[in-house]
């Protein structure tokens, strides 16, 4: 069946690019699985935070994690998180589509831009590292985004911690990938209460797309992953526009209340 296929490869790219894969689930779930959006969302927290799960124990064993940072600018995403996913309730699913093609497209232009360097040799040791105003300003937008249309954030938290929080750039990826654990899981406990989640099905999916993972990690020693990040990003640009398309209707209808509400006016 298409779908496992699909879930192989989502993980293998986790795991070989370390990020980008897990924004393709919720397309992958609404465009071949036919599920509704808002419980295809609900469905990606499961298959996002338990990846990135295996992804930061990995990092962990490896000390390329920063815990401190972690946690607690983790916590900051969690809070904004859970207010996403309140907002969430407010939206059409096709609203929220359209925001997630943003996302995507913002995504891939992360991609092709290239990662952030960072000059910081030792990891910060301190928690209050990610307090700063502007690293709590990313993480609660990062937490509100995830909530609304269930993508991890990678492609912002890992710039932002580099940035920031004068995270080491080898270790970025990993602490990243525990904050987005910590967002997803909160994301998923808040949409449980108004979502009715296919567990099993869902259950299954995860379960594949790990295999991948652990995959992707192998192959990441001996693929060219430069490379096939800027192939990735082509195509998530290619995702991302067609599902633009595909909301047309969502900013066609917005543009003529805009239009009805000047003319009122």
């Amino acid at each position: 069946m298409v779908i496992w296929l699909l879930a192989v490869v989502i993980g293998f790219t986790l795991g070989l690019l370390g990020g980008g894969g897990s924004i393709l689930t919720v397309p992958v779930f609404v465009y071949v699985g036919h599920f509704d959006p808002k419980t295809a969302i609900a469905m990606t927290f499961v298959v996002v935070g338990v990846a990135s799960l295996f992804g930061a124990v990995n990092h962990w064993r490896a000390g390329t994690v920063v815990p401190r940072v972690a946690v607690t600018f983790g916590a900051i995403t969690m809070v904004g998180a859970v207010g996403g996913a309140r907002l969430a309730t407010l939206l059409a699913g096709t609203t929220q589509l359209l925001i997630l093609s943003v996302a995507i497209i913002a995504a891939a232009l992360s991609m092709l831009r290239g990662g952030v360097r960072s000059e910081a040799e030792t990891a910060p040791t301190s928690w209050r590292a990610a307090l700063r105003p502007a690293l709590v300003a990313v993480g609660l937008g990062v937490g509100v985004l995830t909530g609304v249309v269930g993508v991890g954030g990678g492609f912002l938290i890992v710039p932002a911690l580099i940035v920031l929080a004068k995270v080491p750039t080898r270790s970025a990826v990993g602490t990243s990938l525990v904050v987005i654990a910590m967002n997803s899981m909160a994301a998923l406990a808040a949409h449980a209460t108004t979502t009715d989640i296919p567990f099993t099905f869902v259950a299954t999916f995860t379960a594949i797309a790990v295999v991948g993972v652990f995959g992707g990690v192998r192959a990441a020693h001996v693929l060219p992953a430069a490379t096939l990040r800027r192939v990735f990003a082509v195509f998530l640009l290619l995702v991302g526009s067609a599902i633009l398309y595909q909301s047309r209707g969502v900013l066609s209808s917005a543009f003529t209340s805009i239009s009805q509400s000047r003319s009122v006016g």
